[in-house]
């Protein structure tokens, strides 16, 4: 079925909207990012994002093509347990707003590497700077770029995969080389705009098709609607929800340059949290927009050969001449947004964290020179390494799978260094060699020699935990830090105590506080609700 479903083509109304579409976001990524006089200007906006921008953007950048087609393909073949990374990011938010983001605003800080240079060493700082380049451009955008030449296949059967890999690659490259993040951000609002608005119109359409919520109830199995899960789930089993996702989500939502750059270019600390509190809150909606329309294909297609053809065929199959247009441009929406975010953000970290260390003189027009033929550059690799992807088994193993073999490290240096006075440099040295030569060596034992059978989202803590022990023990055997370098940098209760005074005064729905409640109570609403 799923051949007759593509060969039926866009007509000349989805031409019209998809061009129309291309042309306003180049366009308007070009007019944003007009003038780049500085590095402030062109790696964080000249610090000046207000919190609808920091939001839309957030979102923006998450919801790539590869989150689209692996959340409805997910959906399709292991229920909707998906939703889990979904919902876990508010809570990894809320945790953000209240204990990290004053003091890497604070910090006045370009990247999150910077911040750990601050913190521990410049050792520190470059191997995570080069960690998040490696997993920004290899993994995660060569993903995107895999996931949205994926469908453009199924419009253009007879042109090569490679050839609308470039094809992406270049749409989201022009503006983002010429403007940098000022541009990312400006097409990024209207992007999320345009992605939520195909959301919610693919989703009625997949829900009109199947007959509403109660014909879902009753055919789809009750396991494929329930979100928490049994401890030998192939997806996400219970034990992985409440260790694995949580680690995952803060190295994603926290320490990730690629999503934290947006709220380094907020204009004060209450824009960038009321910024990423509202972004927790687009995510929720998640599971009826992109998750349960990958429930609804398998009573409409029970025999794709992929999960991960889900996405396309309810698009194809499902709409309308004009709306399909819509939805097409809604997914190159997704695509575009969240590779210029990526590529502006590893420039940012080449820039930042390497050139100007190698050359302290670069500065203003040399900064933003630099950041550019960065940009191009890691655009080329990312073209070269998403053919590759077909080698797994599904878009969304594919990103979680890396992550978590990569991620944990990282995390225990940050949470440890954040509460614990005591950490020190060889305390993080300590930690990131112990989780890389650990990630290595699990990586080999399960995915190379089949020597151990653990779950991706298992590995996660035990990699974290080992980490942490390595930190511990490493800081115990040098000298603390002084008091000056840890000034500031540090969580704790003096800070939450002056920070309640400081909110005495402010209104309650500008408090964020009485934000981030409200925003965990409707999310632990929607977790019991599909428990």
């Amino acid at each position: 079925m799923a051949g007759d479903v593509f060969a039926r083509g866009l007509a000349g109304v989805d031409w019209a909207v998809i061009s129309l579409y291309a042309l306003v976001v180049i366009g308007l990524g070009l007019w944003a990012g007009r003038r780049q006089a500085s590095g402030t200007d062109f790696f964080l906006a000249s610090r000046d994002s207000s919190w609808p921008v920091i939001g839309l953007s957030l979102l923006a950048s998450n919801i790539s093509s590869a989150t689209l087609i692996g959340l409805a393909g997910a959906a399709y073949a292991n229920g909707i347990a998906v939703y889990n990374y979904e919902w876990m990011a508010s809570v990894i938010l809320v945790f953000f707003c209240i204990f990290f983001l004053p003091f890497i605003l604070r910090a006045q800080v370009y990247t999150m590497p910077e911040f750990l240079e601050r913190r521990f060493s410049r050792g520190t700082r470059a191997y995570f700077s080069g960690l998040t380049i490696f997993l920004s451009v290899f993994v995660d955008k060569a993903a995107t770029l895999y996931g949205g030449a994926l469908m453009l296949s199924l419009i253009f059967p007879g042109v090569p995969l490679w050839q609308m890999i470039v094809a992406l690659a270049v749409l989201a490259g022009i503006y983002t080389i010429v403007g940098g993040l000022k541009a990312v951000l400006y097409t990024e609002v209207l992007q999320a705009v345009i992605l939520l608005g195909a959301a919610v119109v693919l989703s009625f359409a997949a829900f009109d098709a199947v007959g509403g919520w109660d014909r879902i109830i009753a055919t789809v199995p009750a396991y494929k609607l329930s979100l928490i899960r049994p401890i030998d789930d192939p997806s996400v089993p219970w034990t992985g929800l409440l260790t694995g996702v949580p680690i995952l989500g803060f190295y994603f939502w926290c320490t990730n340059q690629f999503m934290v750059q947006r709220v380094l270019s907020a204009r004060n600390i209450d824009h960038g949290r009321w910024g990423s509190l509202f972004a927790g809150l687009l995510k929720l909606p998640v599971l009826w927009l992109m998750v349960l329309p990958g429930t609804c294909a398998i009573l409409l297609y029970p025999a794709l050969k992929t999960p991960d053809l889900v996405y396309p065929t309810l698009m194809f199959d499902l709409l309308p001449n004009g709306l399909l247009g819509l939805v097409v441009a809604g997914f190159l929406a997704a695509i575009m947004s969240a590779t210029a975010s990526t590529f502006n953000s590893a420039a940012t970290l080449f820039t930042m964290d390497f050139a100007r260390h190698w050359n302290p003189d670069l500065d203003g027009k040399k900064l933003v020179l630099t950041g550019r033929l960065a940009t191009l550059v890691f655009l080329l690799i990312a073209v070269v390494v998403a053919p590759q992807i077909e080698r797994f088994g599904s878009v969304w193993q594919y990103l979680q799978g890396a992550l978590s073999y990569t991620a944990p490290p990282i995390v225990a240096v940050f949470l440890i260094g954040l509460f614990w006075p005591r950490a020190n440099a060889r305390g993080a040295s300590w930690a990131i060699g112990a989780g890389l030569a650990m990630g290595i060596g699990l990586f080999l034992a399960i995915n190379v020699t089949g020597s151990l059978k653990i779950h991706f989202l298992h590995v996660a803590p035990i990699l974290l935990l080992g980490s942490a022990l390595a930190m511990v023990v490493g800081s115990l055997t040098a000298p603390p830090p002084p008091p000056e370098k840890t000034a500031g940098l540090l969580w704790n209760r003096g800070f939450f105590d002056a920070e309640t005074r400081e909110l005495a005064h402010t209104p309650a729905w500008a408090n964020y506080r009485y934000q981030a409640i409200t925003l965990l109570i409707a999310t632990a609403v929607i977790v019991w609700r599909f428990a």
